[in-house]
């Protein structure tokens, strides 16, 4: 019976090496990577910058755009009981985005109404520069990743037509396969400005939603200083 068994066992090896088929190769991350040519070193270091700038901004405006509950009411308090220099202070401590525009505002009370709205718009957009730092970056990474990948596969394209030109021999095989190593870039590129993409306008929202909240508490805050001069122009 064992020297029966034998002989089966290798029935189906001899039969495959026959026929012919070899067993399939599953295709590794880092193979493809590999395969796709100096391109890609481009390609990841726009990767790598992106995903940098994305997590470095989005740590830095949610940290800076921080406003504790009940912060601008403390700070209309403040103003209301003429503890100016508190308010000031206050402000001050808060060391966020919000906290630098009320403490200029704050240390302008006494002039014109208009121009303390003027001193918040104009430090509000030095904070907004600061938040949206680095982050057009985000948009030409966006922009060049792509055409970084289509580069890489239309060179790569060229040199394939540019070979069977040189050997005389139109393979399915040889086409079919220089060309998926080739389109592995294509895919690359569009995989790192989509994130890019994704990535800046998702800070951007952020961003915008901060604009929003400061304009609110910068309308009551100057309501607030309105209302003493408007008591006494009613006297």
């Amino acid at each position: 019976m064992i020297l029966l068994q034998v002989p089966a066992l290798d029935t189906a090896a001899s039969a495959s090496a026959a026929t012919g088929v070899a067993p399939q190769q599953s295709l590794q991350l880092i193979d493809l990577v590999a395969k796709g040519g100096w391109v890609m070193i481009p390609i990841a270091i726009l990767f790598f910058a992106a995903l940098y700038i994305i997590f470095e901004r989005f740590f830095v405006i949610r940290a800076q755009t921080r406003v504790d509950e009940g912060f601008v009411d403390n700070v209309k308090d403040m103003v209301l009981q003429g503890n100016i220099k508190s308010a000031e202070s206050f402000c001050r401590n808060q060391k966020t985005s919000v906290g630098r525009v009320f403490e200029k505002a704050v240390g302008r009370i006494g002039a014109p109404i208009r121009e303390i709205e003027s001193t918040i718009e104009t430090v509000g957009q030095i904070e907004l520069g600061r938040l949206e730092r680095n982050m057009g970056y985000l948009g030409v990474i966006a922009g060049i990743a792509p055409m970084l990948g289509f580069i890489g596969t239309i060179s790569g394209i060229i040199r394939i037509f540019y070979d069977i030109s040189l050997s005389d021999n139109i393979s399915v095989g040889i086409i079919a396969g220089g060309l998926y190593e080739k389109m592995i870039t294509s895919g690359a590129g569009l995989i790192v400005g989509v994130i890019a993409y994704t990535g800046y306008h998702l800070l951007n929202m952020m961003v915008e939603k901060f604009t929003l909240r400061l304009e609110m508490n910068a309308f009551e805050f100057l309501e607030v200083l309105q209302k003493p001069t408007e008591s006494v122009r009613a006297r």
